[in-house]
């Protein structure tokens, strides 16, 4: 292209409805910046969701888009896609609209390894029907469906998809641009399915339940930076440590002055490394899971087409059915 694109370049300009201070504003920013930076025509993005306030998203950036039904983004993208591999689909989902209702079309989006970006928006609730408990809703809130404190177990969105072997699986934070954009741009730049699980608030029902992730104060106690070829290291201090030892994690002390030598280092190409790490809670790991190349759904499905296409058109296809009778 001509001319370099800028972040600006991908928003629609139409009023943007969400409540203010909503997590999904930075979201729109980390996603409009990957777009700008791989610097692809608009033509050639197309983003899909499905229902929540995050599957507003394709009114507010400059592409192709499509707001479907309720859980259904992966599938439709997946027809996308397929008809036309060239595209850069984006799936924009909720941990309502992508793990309850539509938890079955993740799986297969997932097991196929069809080249979709998905991006899962989870703020721990319900939040455009107000306020019900969600498969991420952590056990013992309150909630307008558990008012006592929920007894499910929540879905972990990020060791969900390391367990279905996604060939790329990363978290970020809402508020944490930088990074989140890196984590964003390679992801959008793999070859089959990406899952992000972004950590966002909600300002009306869990304003306050991502703090100690945020807050300057509280933020290196509770999380920890995974990166590739690095140890876990955190707190603030940098006096701590997740390592892992006879297949387990586990959390060690030492004095930042002298770290100790054999402190687990994270390779993000192995999958029982991340299956591990991204199964923690706290403190709670960011960054980038796993990352393994591994042919995808659409080059599959048109080398086979390719080798077998045998037919010249669509008539020598219906003369050489296979005919059943119903007696």
């Amino acid at each position: 292209m001509a001319n370099k694109l800028i972040a600006k370049d991908f928003s629609s300009n139409l009023p943007v409805k969400w409540c203010p201070g909503c997590g999904n504003f930075g979201i729109l920013t980390i996603i409009q910046r990957t777009m700008a930076n791989l610097n692809l025509p608009h033509e050639k993005y197309a983003v899909i969701s499905g229902i929540g306030c995050s599957s507003r998203f394709p009114y507010y950036v400059n592409t192709y888009g499509f707001h479907s039904i309720h859980g259904r983004a992966p599938a439709i993208a997946t027809g996308i896609k397929l008809s036309n591999p060239e595209l850069l689909v984006w799936v924009i989902t909720g941990d309502g609209d992508g793990l309850s209702i539509g938890g079955n079309h993740m799986i297969h989006a997932i097991r196929r390894n069809i080249g979709l970006k998905i991006v899962l928006f989870n703020n721990r609730i319900y939040a455009l029907t107000k306020g019900q408990t969600s498969p991420t809703t952590l056990f013992g809130s309150k909630t307008k469906t558990a008012p006592i404190g929920s007894i499910d177990y929540p879905f972990n969105p990020a060791n969900f998809a390391v367990s279905l072997g996604c060939g790329f699986v990363a978290r970020g934070f809402d508020n944490d641009l930088n990074f989140s954009s890196e984590i964003m741009l390679e992801s959008a730049r793999h070859d089959g399915t990406s899952f992000v699980e972004i950590m966002q608030k909600c300002v009306v029902f869990t304003d306050k339940e991502f703090d100690q992730y945020k807050n300057s104060e509280t933020k290196e106690d509770f999380t920890v930076k995974i990166e590739n070829g690095k140890p876990m290291i955190f707190g603030k201090n940098k006096n701590k440590a997740v390592v892992i030892k006879d297949l387990k994690t586990e959390i060690i002390e030492f004095d930042p002055a002298k770290a100790p030598s054999d402190l687990t280092i994270y390779d993000s190409s192995n999958l029982n490394m991340a299956f591990l790490v991204s199964s923690l809670v706290s403190p709670l790991p960011y960054g980038i899971f796993y990352k393994a190349e591994k042919k995808s759904y659409e080059d599959l499905y048109y080398e086979q087409a390719g080798d077998n296409n045998k037919f010249e058109n669509i008539e020598d296809i219906f003369q050489n059915l296979e005919l059943y009778e119903i007696k």
